[in-house]
């Protein structure tokens, strides 16, 4: 049996409480492929006319079940989601082709949908061949126990190294009316998305039109995700879809771009929802004991912000000192010379816990690092780096980097 991990010491107090979403339905079962005495399988059933939006993992190396989402993606349809938690199918050759085409065929079958409307989603060990059997055998009886109500068994089921199930939601209004946005994730290490999440799946009863909601959800992943990183590492089953049963609120006919104002408030809450799952999956980071927040100005570009924040956030010299609670400023300012974006020396600045350490290519004058001291033992630490050379800006989230880590992922095939 695989051992159960201690829940991370940055866990939520309480979980959120996710209501249902009318044309939602799930249900979980165990497959038995990896973890024994507990569920590992999720299926997501959706009615008839419900579309979907992703962004997926632009790793190279991508899953089979990567591929079929990108593919199917192209005509915006969902009727089914499987996920597994007990193998990624991915560095699988045709076997985990094979594979997606049976689970594929098995959703069809059992939800009475076309191939297209099918999205499948795998995590676990790389490179490990997948039998579809345990799943595929399973599907008939999760559809006709699935629910609106199964969320928090829905999150658990999708875990692997997480330590605690990753839930948010939020309302807004849409066409006149309130609409419900649900999300659910996981994730905990091998975080550095690029384009989304580990997995992250969101529901709402809103009618979006089918180019804004894939735009909506393209920017809100870049400004969450893909603004966040555990352990600099990019997994080939990244994938984060949206689904919208266009039950309620709908928008108007002929809204084009997400800038139109009837789409302010679902972008807000869409926002919401994809940052607190984000911040979740730095909080439950492997080994993880601080949440570290590190924000950049003074930026070339947005984009160069974030490249910088990142260079901070994935050092490992960086993260180990914010582990000791040693306030060592000197790393941050390697992190951002190596970062390959402009900045300069002499108007740098560098803020630790609002503590200016750092000014005009040197220690700020009067620095006392003894100021910093119970910021350092705190679970919450903050980082703001000024790079002096425009009106660039970017927030990035991390976590630090304890012998824990090692523990984790040395033993992870164990």
């Amino acid at each position: 049996m695989v051992k159960a991990l201690p829940r991370s010491p940055l866990a939520p107090e309480s979980f959120a409480d996710l209501p249902s979403i009318d044309g939602v339905r799930l249900a979980t079962g165990a497959t038995g492929v990896k973890y024994k005495g507990r569920d590992d399988l999720l299926l997501c059933v959706l009615d008839r006319g419900s579309s979907i939006a992703g962004v997926l993992t632009n790793s190279k190396t991508c899953s089979a079940p990567v591929d079929l989402c990108r593919a199917n993606l192209q005509k915006g349809k969902v009727r089914a989601i499987v996920v597994n938690a007990s193998n990624a199918n991915a560095f699988t050759g045709k076997a985990g082709v094979r594979t997606v085409e049976a689970t594929s065929a098995a959703a069809c079958r059992i939800v009475g949908c076309d191939a297209s409307e099918v999205y499948l989603a795998s995590t676990g060990v790389i490179g490990e061949p997948l039998d579809p059997a345990p799943i595929t055998s399973r599907l008939a009886g999760l559809n006709g126990a699935a629910t609106g109500d199964a969320w928090m068994a829905a999150a658990r089921a999708i875990m692997t190294t997480d330590t605690f199930p990753k839930l948010a939601t939020a309302t807004a209004r849409l066409g006149g009316k309130t609409v419900t946005i649900n999300g659910i994730a996981k994730g905990s290490g091998m975080i550095a998305p690029d384009m989304a999440t580990m997995l992250c799946f969101v529901f709402t009863d809103a009618g979006l039109p089918r180019g804004p909601m894939q735009k909506m959800l393209a920017d809100a992943a870049d400004r969450s995700f893909n603004s966040i990183t555990v352990d600099g590492d990019t997994s080939t089953s990244d994938t984060l879809l949206l689904c919208a049963t266009g039950k309620s609120g709908s928008a108007p006919k002929g809204v084009r771009s997400i800038d139109d104002a009837s789409l302010k408030s679902f972008r807000k809450a869409l926002d919401s929802v994809l940052q607190d799952l984000a911040h979740q999956t730095v909080r439950d980071g492997e080994g993880a004991s601080k949440f570290v927040a590190v924000s950049v100005t003074g930026a070339e570009t947005d984009t160069a912000a974030r490249r910088i924040g990142l260079a901070v956030a994935n050092s490992p010299l960086v993260k180990t000192a914010i582990a000791g609670e040693d306030a060592n400023w000197g790393r941050i300012v390697m992190a951002v010379g190596k970062s390959g974006e402009k900045a300069d020396r002499d108007k740098l600045k560098i803020r630790i816990g609002g503590v200016l350490v750092a000014s005009r290519g040197s220690v700020h004058p009067g620095y006392d690092e003894d100021e910093l001291v119970p910021h350092m033992k705190g679970q919450h630490i903050d980082i703001a780096v000024d790079v002096g050379v425009g009106k660039g800006r970017a927030t990035v989230w991390t976590c630090d980097l304890t012998h824990g880590y090692i523990d984790i992922n040395g033993s992870y095939r164990s």
